[in-house]
């Protein structure tokens, strides 16, 4: 009896190097313009030929701007990134969604919304959190440049097999309690390392309920969690999701798609090598304090003190941690000033999480002083947001409302937080000098990051839900 991520596994072996080392075939290779440009002008230099340019995809998203009206000059990054990006992806043959492409977007929000990503698929990027596309069925993870050179020669790689882990998570999730709480709360109580070494399958009952969106969130932390690859078993939900996008197959190549893919999930006696069970009722908002998705409390809770930790090492970290954020043991997160509020990035800006922002935000107003922007994760969403009237719902509210991109989840590209200031971001990372030197970052889902531009500060979205509009 074997797990998913087994079968997949066993289905993409070329030959065995070791024990635990494989060469493995890649389905599906994406490449931005972070990532892409080194490998591929390494590739270049090396007298090398693409070996499969039609299963490689490039997408901008990193360097550039998000202002309505960018260009290549608006940011010094893509200045400098894109036109070789532009020269080595036509030189190679690989399909480029540029700046003015109707699909350009976030990698990790294209792929799946594309149908380039499908269950069941190897899939690879020079991107830690290519564990996103594991919410539509895939083993997807990130891989560094010279592994992208690769997979780009050979469209394999070595890869040293992880264990299957199993995150159960059971229960029915409260109200204003996202995919993105679930996650934060589990890092939080298991460690930024709890999944080292470590394939995770997602499932139990919340993750069955969960939309194809909320999977791609849950599955998009797995980074921070310490592991390189998280999947949900594709279902009805998957199929339902994936049928008529673009690159998705038709007609009777759907059909016996369909059929593999229900075969992949993990029987009933499949033995994991570990298996961590999460309570979803007992999950709240959660928002971070520190410098690390594990420094994470429920928005209703208190800044923890070092005295407290669990050891010498700890304490140290969490010591650090207060003093680049401005914190005090003991303090309650909630009610802390923000000047800066993100809603995007490739965890949360799909349209299922604009519009559980703009329910919070219709009819209100952004705070005096609140810097406010929503980043659609791709012009496919940015379109379907337009045509819901949610971008009118976020410029009467006083967010700006920009052109998709990876914007502040990193910076740089010029969408930064000033030294010394602080942000209330849907993003995955709150690291030191993340969003700008000297930035501190606070993670929340999008509706508390919604409620927080309302009020100026971090706030509990229970207490504002139902008082707007």
């Amino acid at each position: 009896m074997r797990t998913m991520f087994e079968k997949v596994w066993a289905d993409h072996v070329v030959t065995s190097l070791s024990a635990d080392t494989d060469l493995v075939w890649i389905d599906r290779h994406f490449t931005h313009d972070l990532s892409g440009p080194f490998s591929m002008r390494s590739l270049e230099k090396r007298g090398l030929a693409c070996r499969h340019p039609e299963l490689t995809f490039a997408l901008p998203d990193h360097g550039v701007s998000t202002s309505p009206a960018r260009t290549d000059a608006s940011t010094p990054a893509s200045a400098k990134m894109l036109p070789v990006f532009r020269r080595t992806t036509s030189a190679l043959g690989i399909r480029l969604f540029d700046l003015d492409d109707k699909y350009q977007g976030i990698v990790h929000v294209v792929g799946p919304e594309l149908g380039l990503t499908l269950p069941g698929m190897f899939v690879v990027c020079g991107d830690s959190h290519t564990c996103t596309q594991g919410g539509v069925g895939a083993v997807a993870w990130g891989i560094g440049n010279t592994e992208v050179t690769q997979v780009l020669a050979t469209q394999a790689l070595n890869v040293q097999r992880p264990a299957p882990m199993l995150i159960r998570i059971d229960g029915e999730l409260a109200a204003h309690v996202s995919a993105k709480d679930v996650i934060l709360h589990l890092i939080a109580r298991q460690g930024a390392d709890g999944g080292s070494g470590h394939a995770i399958e997602y499932g139990g009952s919340t993750v069955r309920d969960m939309s194809v969106e909320a999977r791609l969130t849950l599955c998009n932390l797995t980074a921070e969690f310490g592991a390189a690859m998280g999947l949900v078993a594709p279902d009805d939900a998957t199929f339902s999701y994936l049928e008529d996008r673009p690159y998705s197959p038709t007609g009777s190549r759907w059909t016996a798609a369909v059929e593999y893919w229900r075969s992949l999930s993990s029987d009933a006696d499949a033995m994991f090598a570990r298996t961590i069970d999460v309570d979803a009722t007992a999950v709240a908002p959660q928002v971070s304090w520190g410098t690390s998705p594990a420094h994470t409390i429920p928005v209703d809770g208190i800044v923890p003190d070092p005295a407290d930790a669990p050891d010498s090492a700890t304490a140290r970290v969490w010591m650090a941690a207060l003093a680049y954020m401005d914190l005090r043991p003991g303090q309650p997160i909630e009610g802390l000033p923000v000047q800066h509020v993100f809603i995007g990035s490739c965890t949360n800006s799909r349209l299922e999480d604009l519009e559980s922002a703009a329910a919070v935000v219709r009819g209100a107003r952004v705070a005096d002083g609140v810097r406010a922007w929503v980043v659609p994760g791709s012009q496919s969403v940015k379109r379907q947001a337009e045509r819901r009237g949610l971008d009118e719902v976020f410029t009467a509210a006083g967010f700006a409302w920009r052109e998709p991109g990876c914007s502040m989840c990193m910076s740089m590209n010029g969408d930064i937080v000033p030294p010394g200031e602080r942000s209330i971001s849907t993003s995955n990372r709150n690291f030191v000098g993340r969003q700008g030197t000297a930035a501190r970052t606070h993670l929340a889902s999008p509706e508390t990051a919604a409620a927080s531009a309302l009020t100026g500060t971090i706030t509990d979205v229970r207490r504002v839900a139902g008082r707007t509009g």
